[in-house]
C-alpha cells in the first residue's frame, strides 16, 4: 500500500512525463526507457553477480571467498540505470525510490526466501548530511509480496569512513574494517543486505563478515546495480 502510494505520489510530481528522456509517460519511466535499462542476464557469477561463463562460481570467489553468500542484482551500472541511483543517492529524488525497489523486487522474488532485509547502514554523519539513508528507502519499496521484515537495526555503523566512490581498490577494504556492528545476536538467520550500488563487494564483504560474527547462516545481497570489474 504504501509503495503504491509512493509511486503515485512520485508519478505526479513528474507529471505524466518520463524522468529520463522527458517524453510522455503513464509511470516514471515511459516504456522505451524502461525497456533500455541495463538489467543484467542470467550468466553471472551466483557469489559475486559479475559475468561468469554458464553462471558459474567465478574464479575470484573461489580464489578468496567473500564473507556473503550470494548477490542479487538488478541492473548494470551503466547510463541510464547510473543517472538513477545518483538521481536518489545525491540530489534526493525520493520519489525514484518505488522503482528501484521495484527492480530489486523483480530479481529477488524468484530468489530464496530470506527472513530479514538489513539496508547497508550509513553513518550519523553522513545521514546528517544528506537526511536519508537511499538504501533504507529503497528496502522500504521492496514488493509486499517479498515476505522478510525489514529490520534496519540489526546492524550499525560504529564509525564515519571516506566514500569508498573515492578510494583506490588497495584502500578499500581498510577502510570499512570493523566499521559495522551487530549489537544483538541473530543466530541461524538469513540475511539479505540491501544496497544501491555494489562497486568492489567491500562495504557489503564488511557487513556480511559482522552479520555472520553475529550468528547470521547466510548472507546475501540484493543490489540495485552491479558495477563490471576495470576495462569490462
Amino acid at each position: 500500500m504504501l509503495a503504491e502510494l509512493a509511486q503515485r505520489i512520485g508519478d505526479r510530481l513528474f507529471g505524466g512525463s518520463c524522468f529520463l528522456c522527458r517524453g510522455a509517460a503513464a509511470a516514471l519511466l515511459c516504456a522505451r526507457c524502461d525497456a533500455e535499462l541495463p538489467r543484467l542476464g542470467a550468466e553471472r557469477c551466483p557469489r559475486c553477480a559479475l559475468a561468469s561463463p554458464g553462471g558459474a562460481v567465478c574464479g575470484r570467489c573461489l580464489a578468496a571467498p567473500p564473507a556473503y553468500d550470494a548477490t542479487v542484482a538488478a541492473l548494470e551500472y551503466r547510463f541510464p540505470a547510473d543517472v538513477l541511483v545518483h538521481a536518489l543517492k545525491f540530489r534526493a529524488e525520493l520519489a525514484l525510490a518505488p522503482l528501484l525497489g521495484g527492480l530489486v523486487s523483480e530479481r529477488v522474488r524468484r530468489s530464496e526466501p530470506v527472513d530479514c532485509v538489513v539496508p547497508v547502514p550509513l553513518s550519523r554523519r553522513r545521514l546528517a548530511e544528506r537526511g536519508f539513508n537511499q538504501s533504507l528507502e529503497i528496502a522500504r519499496r521492496l514488493d509486499g509480496a517479498i515476505r522478510a521484515r525489514l529490520s534496519p537495526e540489526l546492524c550499525r555503523r560504529t564509525r564515519d569512513t571516506a566514500a569508498q566512490m573515492g578510494l583506490p581498490l588497495a584502500e578499500r577494504e581498510g577502510n570499512v574494517a570493523g566499521a559495522f556492528r551487530c549489537p544483538n545476536p541473530i543466530d541461524g538467520a538469513i540475511v539479505a543486505v540491501l544496497d544501491d550500488v555494489m562497486t568492489t563487494g567491500t562495504t557489503l564483504d564488511a557487513v556480511a563478515a559482522e552479520l555472520k560474527r553475529a550468528g547470521a547462516a547466510r548472507v546475501v545481497n540484493w543490489v540495485v546495480a552491479r558495477t563490471p570489474p576495470p576495462g569490462a
